[in-house]
């Protein structure tokens, strides 16, 4: 009898393995961080093998710590960072290129270019989303026009496109597997979320073969075996880490909402079949479903840079030696003494969507501190998703009384407390902050039976925190002000960049 559900979580700056058994618990779990590289400003790469090795050195670590028996793991399933761009030699498996990670920029003119041709509406009609360098198509388009070898490679059939989920499979199943699923799809802009097939005139536009692209499958579905310490064993979900996240938390229907904390911050509000056209700065995507089931759609809100800012105050500023520093500090001063920090280091998402805008201090006095500077820095991951919040509020009409939260920096009980003040919501927050991983987890083993319906995940949502909202509406008004003149003094810069 299967005892497993192996979830793989390929994150951006690390890849996670974990054992989920029938309770949902977490059996085993290991974890490795893998370099980004930033040859150019605004340029972000990784080497897909790099990827690849982290993520097989914590499947390993995983099952092998625990002592699990290959053989009793019922079925993987993979979750991904999304967007980001792999492209390979399907003869010889090496990559041709770094891959091009969603928090890369270099596009951000060709974007811009689209938008000027009056693209846009096309392109979000067909896919949901809008010209922005965080986006697959981009991407792929420039290393077709600009890395040697790739575009004579790909016409000769030779050349494979796969975000990094595919990338993942693809190695896992020793070449034989080239796939990837709707959620991911979703997010290349050139997959037409109402076709739910890849688009021919998207394709044209941005010169790219069709025979680079993987088959697309429901999140939920049989993608084929991998061979695991000699044993076989099926892969049967990949999701997108942000609808894997809102499948975890049992967002099921339409309302449900949820934000994951990670390196960037993503808000996604479930919509049910039918999908809803932002006018607030919001994206349309395809939500993580089993395979036989009707579409489901979402809205989502991205924020570039969330729990990363952290990790900026530990490395490149010195402030703090530890990710968790920062609750600390932050609560040794009552607020930041009007402090603010934009840390738009690759632009600003969702609702502004400025590609050029780039980190901001503003509101510094004499008598500012370290300690101002790390909780300003803190509150500008709740400030920017509330302005997420708000946006989805505005295109669902649906009153927000309920967030679910998870990642690693729903664990800073200062910032969640923020964030249930400064959006005058409860915040609930699962014993558990694997959302990501354990919707992949459940995506697998719905569809291999391992449960047998999404009533029986119910149990494994209990024993949340919540965090109430306690302030008042003058002082959430005065603070978001605030914030949002400093969001204007961040995109001024952008505004400025020609007159040099």
């Amino acid at each position: 009898m299967t005892s497993y559900i192996l979830a793989l979580d390929e994150g951006t700056t690390s890849a996670r393995a974990i054992l989920f058994d029938r309770s949902g618990a977490v059996v085993s779990c290991a974890q490795r961080e893998f370099p980004q590289s930033y040859p150019k400003p605004g340029w972000v790469e990784q080497d897909p093998l790099e990827i690849y090795a982290a993520q097989y050195a914590t499947l390993t670590e995983a099952v092998t710590r625990c002592g699990a028996d290959p053989a009793a793991i019922a079925a993987i399933g993979i979750t991904n960072q999304r967007e980001t761009v792999v492209v390979w030699d399907k003869t010889t498996g090496r990559p041709l290129t770094p891959a091009i990670v969603w928090q890369c920029r270099r596009t951000a003119d060709a974007c811009e270019r689209l938008t000027r041709e009056g693209l846009a509406p096309m392109l979000r009609e067909k896919t949901g989303l809008r010209p922005d360098a965080y986006f697959s198509a981009t991407k792929l388009a420039w290393i077709l026009e600009h890395v040697e070898g790739v575009r004579a490679a790909a016409e000769e059939g030779r050349a494979l496109f796969g975000t990094v989920d595919t990338w993942l499979l693809w190695k896992l199943s020793g070449g034989t597997i080239h796939k990837t699923d709707e959620t991911n799809a979703s997010r290349t802009m050139l997959y037409n979320i109402h076709t739910h097939d890849w688009d021919e005139e998207l394709l044209s536009l941005f010169g790219i073969p069709r025979a680079m692209l993987p088959t697309v499958h429901p999140s939920g579905a049989f993608y084929g075996n991998v061979t695991l310490f000699g044993v076989s064993v099926p892969v049967c979900a990949i999701a997108g880490d942000q609808q894997a996240a809102l499948f975890g938390q049992g967002c099921f229907a339409a309302g449900d909402a949820k934000n994951t904390y990670g390196t960037g911050c993503f808000l996604l509000v479930h919509c049910g079949e039918t999908p809803v056209a932002s006018r607030a700065g919001m994206l349309t995507t395809c939500a993580a479903v089993l395979s036989g089931e009707r579409p489901q759609y979402a809205l989502e809100g991205s924020v570039f840079v969330g729990g990363a800012v952290i990790q900026w105050l530990r490395d490149a500023m010195g402030l703090i030696r530890e990710t968790r520093d920062s609750e600390y500090f932050a609560s040794k001063v009552p607020d930041t003494a009007g402090v603010y920090v934009v840390p738009a280091f690759t632009g600003l998402g969702a609702p502004y969507w400025d590609m050029y805008a780039r980190g901001t201090i503003v509101g510094m006095t004499r008598a500012s501190g370290r300690d101002h500077l790390i909780r300003a820095a803190l509150e500008s991951i709740a400030y920017q998703t509330d302005d997420i919040l708000r946006a989805a509020v505005a295109d669902t009409g649906l009153p927000l009384t309920r967030l679910r939260v998870d990642g690693g920096a729903s664990a800073n009980r200062l910032l969640m407390q923020f964030q249930a003040d400064l959006s005058g919501t409860e915040v609930v927050r699962p014993a558990s902050a694997e959302a990501t991983a354990r919707g992949a987890a459940y995506l697998a083993g719905l569809t291999c039976g391992f449960w047998e319906d999404r009533e029986a995940l119910r149990a494994h949502f209990a024993d949340s925190t919540v965090f109430t909202p306690r302030m008042s509406e003058e002082e959430r008004a005065a603070r978001l002000a605030g914030w949002h003149r400093a969001v204007r003094a961040a995109s001024a810069w952008a505004a400025d960049r020609g007159a040099e």
